[in-house]
């Protein structure tokens, strides 16, 4: 399993130490959800205030990781992953695309696009998701 499957499973897993443990202490990261786009130079910054702190808060529940594919693309790596979620607003479905580089076997530069949460079952009659 390279680096990236080992990221987006921790990720699926709310797991802090196991995202950490992908990432190089300094990490060049920028990200995009529909509605912000996003910084962070550290790996514990990334975690702690954007995934963990925002993305996927405490009260968000990861109910399944439905796909992880993985690719590289010239100087580059690709996971994409999507997630089943539930939220106090319903079910939601997540995908998540990452481009990264390595340095010393660990992520330190990362670049994420994300789908927002788009509702599944009843939660999709009418109500926008973010």
């Amino acid at each position: 399993m390279n680096v990236g499957e080992c990221f987006a499973r921790a990720v699926a897993a709310k797991d802090r130490d196991g995202i950490l443990a992908a990432l190089f202490p300094e990490l060049d990261f920028r990200g995009v959800t529909p509605r912000k786009s996003w910084e962070a130079a550290t790996g514990e910054d990334f975690v702690d205030r954007i995934l963990l702190g925002t993305w996927f808060g405490p009260n968000d529940t990861i109910r399944a990781l439905q796909r992880v594919e993985t690719d590289a693309f010239a100087d580059v790596e690709r996971v994409s992953y999507r997630l089943e979620l539930e939220r106090d607003s319903g079910q939601f479905l997540l995908e998540q695309q990452a481009y990264y580089r390595t340095t010393d076997g660990r992520i330190s530069w990362l670049r994420i696009a994300c789908s927002g949460y788009r509702p599944v079952g009843a939660a999709a009659a009418g109500r926008p998701a973010g």
